[in-house]
């Protein structure tokens, strides 16, 4: 494991009433367009940024977005993520994922996250959410090379609530798109992504312990 001192990192905050950037270095790589006042960050603090409408969301959910808070520990980190502007006591499946949107590449499985009456909800997880987060497979089934995964990615758990708001084609004859994005592998569209921070670079690969 390598400790990295005085790093620099970039952090980006949103809130529900509107989007709040905080620049804390030019290592995160974003464009100029999300460039914004400057704050500061220890190297091993909290990490915030946005989770922003996926291709299609916007249209039927304005007011969709969330947050990610990740607090890097001397063994694993924890990540909390919080939600808001979605259908009322709808359910939704976070992934670590390689790329924010399709084909999203290697994805990983963390949590439920639920949303309560009011269209918000929050999680937090333990695990490995840092420059460290890969998957491989030597052998098996699957084989791949130790592959990154830094972006995450946040699905509709029913397939039936994006196309019952319009999220998606619902003329006649349509049906709802299935992903295989829940415990079922029976999910709907994604509802939020990463897509602010470049493919190669998402928010995880600024956390470090």
């Amino acid at each position: 494991m390598h400790i990295v001192k005085h790093l620099r990192r970039r952090a980006v905050t949103w809130a529900a009433g509107g989007l709040a950037t905080a620049a804390v270095a030019s290592a995160l790589g974003l464009t100029a367009a999300s460039a914004a006042p400057v704050t500061s960050a220890s190297a091993s603090g909290p990490f915030t940024f946005a989770l922003v409408p996926s291709p299609g969301i916007h249209s039927c959910l304005p007011h969709a977005g969330g947050q990610v808070t990740i607090t890097p520990g001397s063994q694993n980190d924890i990540m909390q993520v919080s939600i808001w502007g979605m259908p009322r006591n709808a359910d939704f499946d976070l992934f670590v994922i390689q790329q924010p949107l399709k084909p999203f590449g290697v994805s990983w499985y963390q949590t439920d996250v639920n949303a309560d009456r009011h269209g918000s909800g929050h999680a937090t997880v333990r695990g490995i959410f840092d420059a460290e987060t890969f998957s491989v497979s030597p052998g098996g089934t699957t084989t791949f090379a130790p592959t990154h995964q830094f972006h995450l990615g946040l699905w509709f758990n029913d397939p039936n609530v994006p196309f019952n708001l319009g999220c998606e084609p619902n003329g006649p004859g349509a049906q709802p798109i299935v992903t295989p994005f829940n415990g079922e592998q029976h999910a709907g569209i994604q509802a939020l992504n990463t897509s602010e921070f470049p493919d190669n670079a998402g928010p995880l690969s600024h956390v470090h312990r």
